[in-house]
């Protein structure tokens, strides 16, 4: 199936302190041609200025979080994430956006990870693809109801390109170029993919799957009480077995996991989910054979 995508938005600063983005976006409205392909433009949109000026996530609300059809629409929510998440939707529809690419920065050791808005078949062939030709790539998925009210899906097609592990508010030259090669082969794909010319996607594509999210240990005030094992931190994306060692108390006692399945750990330890209540996402490591839109 060929989707005839006309029109890109290339996002960052959606969370102001995560540079990455923000200064990839500079550079390409600076040099908006390297951003172009034959037959389809790309835009460039700085998200949360305010945020971005004063090296915030954000400043009322996570702004990423403010995408609910219903809050868009509702005229009583009006601090400043809510009332530029209106703006922007509105520009992504008055602009006829075919597709959203997000880019954002974590703490987590997360590298090249792209997240999909959906489990649209055009997503997980582009996926397979940007796999195939750089290993180091991971695809994340959401269940449609964790994932419904991010900026990305704005648009029928939307991805988040997610690298870390950085600081905020730290750019790191390494990750900025691998960040911004992955958004030249996107835009490479949709290109071809205009032409009608075939390039090598695998017929298979390995993801990981969200199952839920897992809290620190708190006591009955919500205070934590322990903090993430120096056996998992960094260990993103690794295999982690029942029995494994997952938290330890501040009085130096391991809290192991005690499922009775092996799950892999993301986003662990990620610096701005401390107020979210997560330290981390279990997925389930899963390989997908037939790219249809129910998958």
């Amino acid at each position: 199936m060929v989707i005839p995508i006309e029109r890109v938005a290339l996002v960052g600063g959606t969370h102001g302190g995560e540079i990455t983005g923000v200064f990839l976006a500079k550079k390409f409205q600076r040099f908006p041609l390297q951003i172009q392909r034959n037959g389809v433009e790309t835009i460039t949109l700085l998200a949360n200025k305010k945020a971005i000026a004063m090296g915030r996530r954000y400043i009322d609300t996570d702004l990423n979080r403010a995408f609910n059809p219903q809050d868009l629409e509702n005229p009583l929510l009006v601090n400043y994430e809510q009332s530029i998440a209106k703006s922007i939707a509105q520009q992504i529809q008055q602009e006829k956006i075919d597709l959203i690419i997000d880019l954002h920065s974590t703490t987590a050791n997360m590298g090249l990870t792209i997240i999909l808005s959906s489990n649209h078949p055009y997503l997980l062939r582009l996926s397979a693809y940007l796999t195939e030709i750089n290993p180091k790539v991971k695809v994340l998925k959401y269940a449609p109801n964790q994932n419904a009210f991010h900026l990305r899906s704005l648009a029928e097609l939307g991805i988040a390109i997610e690298v870390g592990a950085i600081a905020n508010g730290l750019l790191d030259a390494k990750l900025f170029q691998e960040t911004e090669d992955l958004i030249h082969a996107t835009l490479d794909y949709l290109e071809a993919d205009r032409k009608g010319e075939s390039l090598a996607t695998p017929a298979n594509l390995t993801f990981y799957r969200v199952l839920e999210k897992v809290d620190y240990p708190r006591n009955q005030d919500g205070e934590i009480e322990a903090m993430i094992h120096p056996q998992l931190q960094f260990q993103d994306y690794k295999p982690l077995h029942p029995g494994n060692p997952i938290f330890i108390s501040f009085d130096g006692k391991d809290i192991f996991y005690e499922g009775d399945k092996t799950v892999y750990p993301v986003f662990i330890n990620e610096v701005a989910y401390y107020e979210k209540g997560i330290a981390m996402y279990f997925t389930q490591k899963e390989r997908m054979r037939n790219f249809s839109v129910n998958s």
